[in-house]
């Protein structure tokens, strides 16, 4: 064997098994198309945000990466839910779910995910048995019962026992397997950015509903002495690609009254990107001497932090399969263990977060009004709040 594992991918995902698996002892060979964009202002830089909830964090520090990322992280105390869903873009009703209700711990940790791309690829330089190519893609896929045969971008083949797609929405190695996808599509496209504000974040994430979905704030590091947070705003497809073309101080008008003023004026702190929205899962997570993984196996909108944290739920499965038996690397059994052990989770997820991103949508008044009403009723609750905070954080199934 060339490699005991290729991963296919080298996104955040991909980087962070070629960490997870390198650092258990396992050969690994981690390839993508583009090298990663590793400063905010580089032409395509990825400037959304990752909160890494409790279980994620805990496995980036099994894996050795959380030591270079704690520096960076803002502590995520306090998830609150705004409905402003009202005749006049205001909160109507303010509900906060606390970490302290259910831990002694955040609920989660914050991190842009360019820098997240820089340091985890600087971590995969310096671990002598991860081979991380970036510029180079996977292009074909023999498999047999022994091993698996990767044809390479550059003109090279890769022989592995286990090949992990970590590859995206659209997989070049789970088509080469044909498997399907379910896919749903809402019509809905977001924004992301990074502004700056008055009002300090709290460490307070805020989701703000009204229509065409969540406005989104997450807390970041200060930025030039000003608090800072990372937007998603998530709306129909044509009002989004016109709020992308806005002119800087129309953008920050049209962002600060979206956000209902929580947090005051609204600056404009990054560039904006611009991709769509919709919710999607594989209908088998493996193939042959193959997993699939993050986007590859599910896609969700973002909402509740749920997307990456999903991803690494799928990485530490397979890794303590790995870890487990490691003389069944890639084979038929571990593979249909890891398809157990996940799908069932991957597809009420998805189903769920669909749901939701559906009832942020709404523009009726009398829905928006029963969505108002049913948020005030599950918070006051306390039983159902805490279940709802650890069903989101995982701790809970």
């Amino acid at each position: 064997m060339d490699y005991d594992i290729l991963i296919s991918g080298g996104g955040i995902a991909g980087l962070t098994a070629a960490a997870a698996f390198g650092s258990a002892g396992f050969s690994v060979l981690c390839v993508d198309p583009a090298p990663p964009v590793t400063d905010r202002e580089a032409a395509g830089a990825d400037l959304r945000s990752t909160a890494f909830l409790q279980p994620a964090r805990d496995f980036l520090d099994q894996c050795g990466i959380w030591a270079r990322l704690d520096g960076h992280a803002m502590p995520l105390q306090v998830m609150r839910i705004i409905d402003a869903g009202g005749e006049r873009p205001e909160p109507r009703v303010t509900r906060d779910f606390d970490a302290e209700d259910i831990s002694e711990r955040p609920f989660g940790w914050n991190l842009p995910n360019w820098l997240l791309r820089r340091e985890i690829s600087a971590h995969l330089h310096e671990m002598p048995g991860v081979d991380f190519r970036p510029g180079t893609g996977t292009t074909t896929l023999f498999t047999r019962e022994a091993s698996a045969r990767v044809g390479l971008s550059d003109g090279s083949h890769a022989t592995v026992r286990l090949v992990i797609a970590a590859d995206g929405r659209n997989s070049p190695m789970r088509r080469a397997a044909g498997i399907g996808v379910k896919t749903t599509r809402f019509g809905q496209k977001a924004l992301a950015f990074a502004v700056t504000h008055p009002i300090p974040h709290g460490n307070v994430s805020t989701e703000v509903h009204r229509t065409g979905g969540p406005f989104t704030l997450v807390p970041l590091p200060d930025l030039d002495g000003q608090p800072s947070s990372a937007v998603v705003w998530m709306e129909e497809g044509p009002k989004a690609e016109a709020l992308f073309k806005l002119d800087t101080p129309d953008l920050e008008t049209a962002m600060s009254e979206r956000s209902c003023h929580i947090l005051g004026p609204l600056k404009l702190a990054s560039q904006r990107t611009l991709w769509p929205i919709i919710a999607q899962h594989a209908e088998r997570l493996s193939g042959e001497r193959l997993a699939l993984v993050a986007e590859a196996a599910h896609v969700v909108p973002p909402i509740g932090a749920q997307g990456l944290n999903m991803s690494l739920n799928d990485l530490r499965a397979l890794h303590e399969l790995a870890i487990r038996a490691p003389d069944r690397l890639g084979d038929r059994q571990m593979l249909a263990s890891y398809h157990r052990q996940r799908i069932v989770d991957i597809r009420a997820r998805v189903a769920g977060i669909t749901l939701l991103n559906r009832t942020s949508m709404l523009s009726a008044p009398p829905l928006r009004d029963a969505r108002a009403k049913a948020l005030d009723a599950f918070y006051g609750i306390a039983p159902v709040r805490r279940t709802l905070m650890q069903l989101g954080l995982g701790t809970r199934t």
